[in-house]
């Protein structure tokens, strides 16, 4: 089972990459919070395949993608639905209509355009995988990831994320330019695109997600694994036992939610690198994504234009592991 398992989680990550040219650690990403059961924020510029990725790994899996566009007027009901006065046949009720978060798969584009209201919508869903609407709860599908956009360059008109909502997002992945050769790739593959559509391919399913999660959630974690990571978050916390200029740059560092998500991240990477114990590699390799975003950095941090991902490589470089 485990083999055809991790068969056709790699042939998803083939498919959409296949059609996502020059983005494979977003790709890679999406399918760690897959079986993570986790949300992911995409932070990049307008053009970067982020709606294409989310898209094209709906369609692979034959699931339903729900889309929300963020905007200033943006209301809670229109992302979660809201209940609508029905007459039939002499009978009057209030008929609960969901709105686009009852998807398997949810874009939420530029997240930050809408007001804190609108965001706070997404909180209960994305933590407790429900929503309540008139004090009724509805449960969500059990394969549901939210993947959130937003653009790191224009601020105007946007609303900073809270925090809280900010510490559910297991990754938060920015999303580079691709290379001048996939450039190349993804200019022909459109041109390919525009004769028609291409050859419909079987969905995969989700029967190897959830197959995989039972994989995952099985591992374990050797002590000084463990520890290490544990470290890590801890020195975001306590960074004056690292060094002087890292304490100076972090103001804030990461919850629980961190050591967490780390936990659960490191095991997904270890089970897509085909084995079945967790390396401090596997650890490493999550942490920027599972940390740039669950940090605040001081005053003096932006005054020396040190970032999330500059804090994240120093802590790296200075706690041992093991």
């Amino acid at each position: 089972m485990t083999d055809r398992t991790r068969a056709d989680i790699a042939a998803l990550t083939a498919r959409v990459n296949a059609a996502v040219i020059g983005q494979e650690a977003v790709v890679h990403s999406l399918i760690l919070a897959l079986l993570c059961n986790g949300n992911v924020l995409l932070e990049g510029l307008p053009g970067t395949a982020k709606t294409r990725s989310i898209k094209t790994l709906g369609h692979a899996m034959g699931v339903n993608l729900g889309r929300i566009q963020f905007t200033p007027d943006l209301l809670p009901a229109d992302v979660t639905g809201s209940e609508t006065y029905h007459s039939n046949k002499g009978s009057n009720e209030l008929v609960f209509e969901p709105g686009p978060i009852f998807n398997e798969l949810v874009l939420a584009d530029e997240i930050n355009r809408a007001p804190a209201k609108v965001q706070s919508a997404l909180l209960e869903a994305m933590e407790e995988r429900q929503v309540t609407v008139a004090g009724k709860s509805y449960p969500l599908p059990p394969l549901f990831l939210v993947m959130a956009t937003q653009n790191p360059i224009e601020q105007e008109g946007t609303y900073p994320l809270p925090e809280a909502q900010m510490d559910r997002f297991l990754f938060k992945v920015r999303v580079d330019y691709p290379n001048a050769e996939a450039e190349r790739t993804i200019v022909r593959m459109l041109q390919q695109e525009e004769g028609g559509p291409l050859a419909e391919e079987a969905a995969i399913g989700t029967d190897a997600i959830f197959a995989a999660r039972q994989a995952i959630q099985k591992m374990t974690l050797s002590e000084p694994v463990e520890r290490y990571l544990v470290d890590l978050v801890m020195a975001t916390r306590q960074p004056e036992g690292l060094s002087s200029e890292l304490a100076s740059w972090i103001a804030v560092g990461s919850s629980p939610r961190a050591s967490i998500a780390l936990h659960r991240a490191a095991r997904a990477e270890a089970w897509l690198q085909e084995r079945d114990h967790v390396l401090p590699e596997d650890v490493r390799a999550v942490a920027p994504a599972v940390l740039r975003h669950r940090l605040i950095l001081s005053y003096d941090a932006l005054a020396d234009g040190v970032d999330t991902d500059r804090v994240v490589t120093d802590i790296l470089d200075l706690v041992a592991a093991g």
